[in-house]
C-alpha cells in the first residue's frame, strides 16, 4: 500500500514539474473525449442489441401484446439494479451534474462512470420511453470529474472537466461536436473563456471522431433535402415556433406534474405499479412510443408517416388522413406521460431524445394539418418536422443554439439553417415568458442552488452560509444590569451584543452606540437593565438560506450586521463586509482564466 502511494505521489510531482497545467488540461480533455465516446458507443449498441432481440419478430399488421410486457420488465429490472446494486439515485442526470457543479465542487461519484449506462440500456432496450443522451452526458461528466480528481485538479479545473465529459457525451452519441460544445454553454452554463474553449473543443471533436471511426460518416438520421425553403413560408415558420414553444411548455409542465405525483406515492412498489400501467398501455396503444423513438423520426423525415402505425390497432386505417392525424396528436399528448412514468416507475433515462421526438411529431403534424386545409403555399411536412425538432429542443432545454446546431448536425439539414434559427428563437422566446428555467435547471433554481452565467448570482451560489457566519460576539441576558453589561463590553472587541434567554433564543440586540451615553455613569449600574435598552434586530437570517436571499435582506434593511438564528436560537452574525470579502475571493477564483 505504501509503495502504491509512493508511486502515485511521485507521478503527481513529476506531472507538476514537467507539464504546465494549461497543457495538462488539454491532455486530460483528450482522454475524457475518448472515454465518453467509448461509453456512448457501448450504450448505443447495448440498446439496439436488446431491442433487436425483443422486437425482431413483431408483426407490423396487428397489435403486439408483448408491448404490454417488455417495458414493465425493463423498468422493473433497472429499478432493482439501482435500488440494490447501485444504492444511489442516478435519475435526472443533467440536474445532478448541475448540482455537482454548484454544490459539490464538480465532484461526481466513481460509479456514475458506468451505472447510468447499464441502467438506461436495460430501460430503453426493453421499451422505456426515454432518451439515452442524459445518461451518457452524466457518464461523460463523471468520467471528466473522476479523471480530474485522480490528478488532484482544483475545483475550477474539475468544473471544466465535467463540461468536457458532457460535451464529449453529446458529440459521441450524436456525432455532433458543435452541439456538444453548445450544450455545456447553454444547459450546464459553463462560461466560454480563453481557458475553456480549447479543452471543450478537443473533447467534442475527439468523441465525434471516435464515433465516426466506428459507425461511419453518415448523419444520425437520413434526410434528403428536396423542397427548397422560400421566403413566403416565413410566416408559417414563425407560427411553428410559437406552436413549438407551447408544446415545450406543455411537456415541461406535464413532466413536473407527473414527477410530483410519483414523488408523493412514497414506496417504490407503488411508483412501479403506476409507472408500469401508464407505460405499457401507452406503448401498446401507440408503438412509436417504444424506446427512444428514433425509428419513428426516420419515418417522418423520409415521408413515410403511415409506417408509424405498424404493429398497432391503427394499422388498418394507416392511409386515412384523420386517423393518422389523431395518431400523431395522441403521440404528442402521451409522450410526456410515457417518459415520466418510465423514470417514475424505476427506469433510468433522460428527456433529451423525447424533446427531439416530440418536436419532430409536432412539426410534421403542424404542416400536415395546414396542407389539408389548403393554405396558399404548400408546406413540406418533413422540413417542418426538422424545424420542430430544433424548436421543441430549444424550448424544453432553453438552449436555442444547441437546438439549431444539433438538428442540423443530426440530419445534415444545413440548407434549412435560417428557418431552424427562426423556429428555435421564437420557441425559446415563447416558453421563456412562462418558464424562466429549463426542465433541468428549474429544480435547483427553486432551491437557490443553480450556478448561472450571471456572475454575481453564480458567485453567491458558490458562497456558503457557514463560511461567513461570525461567532465571536459575546452574548448577554435580559436580566443583566448595566454594570454587568460594562464588564462584558470590556472583554469584547465588538460593538454589538446579542441578547438571549436561558434557552439560547435570540430576544434582541444591544448596540454599543446606544448605551455610550450611560455606560460611564456608575450611579446607573444597578438601576438599568439590559431589557430596558435592548432593541429588536431589523431582520434575522435563518440557517440554510441562500446567499442571494441573504443579500436581498441586507439590501432591504440597509444593515451591515444581521444575526443568524436556527429555529429562533442564536447562532452568530453575518456582516456585509465579510460577505464582500468572501465574494471577491471566490470571484477571482471562479473567473480565473
Amino acid at each position: 500500500m505504501e509503495v502504491g502511494k509512493d508511486w502515485y505521489l511521485r507521478m503527481l510531482l513529476w506531472r507538476e514539474r514537467n507539464i504546465k497545467e494549461k497543457n495538462f488540461i488539454l491532455i486530460l480533455s483528450f482522454i475524457v473525449g475518448i472515454g465518453a465516446a467509448v461509453a456512448a458507443l457501448i450504450l448505443k449498441n447495448l440498446i439496439h442489441f436488446i431491442q433487436f432481440l425483443l422486437t425482431e419478430r413483431f408483426s407490423i399488421e396487428e397489435a403486439n401484446y408483448l408491448y404490454l410486457v417488455y417495458p414493465v420488465i425493463g423498468i422493473f429490472l433497472s429499478g432493482l439494479y439501482v435500488r440494490y446494486l447501485v444504492k444511489d439515485n442516478i435519475s435526472h442526470g443533467v440536474t445532478r451534474i448541475l448540482y455537482a457543479i454548484s454544490q459539490r465542487k464538480s465532484r461526481l461519484k466513481a460509479h456514475n462512470m458506468y451505472t447510468s449506462v447499464v441502467a438506461s440500456s436495460i430501460t430503453i432496450g426493453f421499451g422505456g420511453s426515454v432518451g439515452a443522451e442524459a445518461p451518457i452526458v452524466y457518464t461523460g461528466a463523471a468520467i471528466g470529474s473522476n479523471v480530474g480528481s485522480f490528478f488532484r485538479m482544483d475545483p475550477r479545473v474539475l468544473m471544466l472537466m465535467v463540461g468536457c465529459g458532457a460535451a464529449a457525451g453529446i458529440a459521441g452519441i450524436f456525432k455532433a461536436p458543435i452541439a456538444g460544445l453548445l450544450f455545456t454553454l447553454e444547459v450546464l452554463m459553463i462560461d466560454l473563456t480563453t481557458t475553456s474553449v480549447m479543452p471543450l473543443l478537443i473533447s467534442s471533436v475527439t468523441a465525434a471522431t471516435v464515433s465516426y471511426i466506428f459507425t461511419g460518416p453518415t448523419a444520425q438520421f437520413s434526410f434528403v433535402y428536396t423542397d427548397p425553403f422560400q421566403a413566403e413560408r416565413i410566416p408559417y415558420v414563425i407560427l411553428l415556433g410559437v406552436f413549438c414553444g407551447f408544446i415545450s411548455l406543455y411537456f415541461t409542465r406535464a413532466m413536473n406534474m407527473l414527477e410530483t405525483i410519483f414523488g408523493k406515492l412514497g414506496t417504490p412498489l407503488k411508483k412501479f405499479g403506476l409507472g408500469a400501467v401508464i407505460l405499457s398501455l401507452s406503448i401498446f396503444l401507440l408503438p412509436p412510443l417504444y424506446g427512444e423513438g428514433y425509428e419513428a423520426i426516420h419515418y417522418i423525415l423520409n415521408d413515410e408517416p403511415q409506417n408509424l402505425t405498424d404493429g398497432s390497432l391503427f394499422y388498418f386505417a394507416r392511409d386515412n388522413f384523420w386517423v393518422l392525424a389523431l395518431f400523431l396528436a395522441l403521440i404528442i399528448l402521451l409522450k410526456a406521460f410515457a417518459t415520466a412514468s418510465t423514470n417514475g416507475g424505476g427506469g433510468v433515462g433522460g428527456t433529451f431524445a423525447p424533446s427531439l421526438y416530440l418536436g419532430c411529431m409536432s412539426g410534421f403534424l403542424f404542416a400536415f394539418l395546414l396542407n389539408h386545409f389548403d393554405v396558399p403555399i404548400h408546406l413540406s411536412p418533413k422540413n417542418f418536422a426538422l424545424m420542430g425538432m430544433a424548436g421543441v429542443m430549444s424550448g424544453v432545454m432553453h438552449a436555442p443554439l444547441m437546438g439549431i446546431f444539433l438538428t442540423a448536425e443530426l440530419t445534415g439539414g444545413f440548407d434549412l439553417f435560417l428557418p431552424l434559427m427562426i423556429v428555435s428563437t421564437v420557441s425559446f422566446g415563447t416558453i421563456k415568458i412562462f418558464e424562466p428555467y429549463s426542465i433541468y435547471a428549474m429544480r435547483l433554481a427553486r432551491r437557490g442552488e443553480l450556478i448561472t452565467h450571471h456572475k454575481d448570482k453564480a458567485v453567491l451560489t458558490l458562497l456558503k452560509m457557514d463560511s461567513v457566519i461570525e461567532k465571536d460576539f459575546l452574548v448577554v441576558k435580559p436580566e443583566m444590569s448595566l454594570g454587568d453589561m460594562v464588564k462584558v463590553i470590556s472583554k469584547s472587541h465588538r460593538n454589538i451584543f446579542p441578547v438571549v434567554n436561558n434557552d439560547g433564543i435570540l430576544l434582541g440586540l444591544v448596540l454599543l452606540d446606544d448605551i455610550r451615553n450611560i455606560m460611564f455613569r456608575p450611579n446607573l449600574y444597578n438601576r438599568m437593565f439590559v431589557r430596558k435598552f435592548m432593541i429588536m434586530p431589523p431582520a434575522k437570517i435563518e440557517v440554510g438560506q441562500s446567499m442571494e436571499a441573504v443579500m436581498k435582506i441586507f439590501d432591504e434593511t440597509n444593515a451591515w450586521n444581521l444575526p443568524v438564528v436556527e429555529n429562533g436560537a442564536y447562532v452568530g452574525f453575518v456582516s456585509k463586509s465579510k460577505i464582500f470579502n468572501s465574494y471577491r475571493r471566490v470571484l477571482v477564483h471562479f473567473s480565473e482564466d
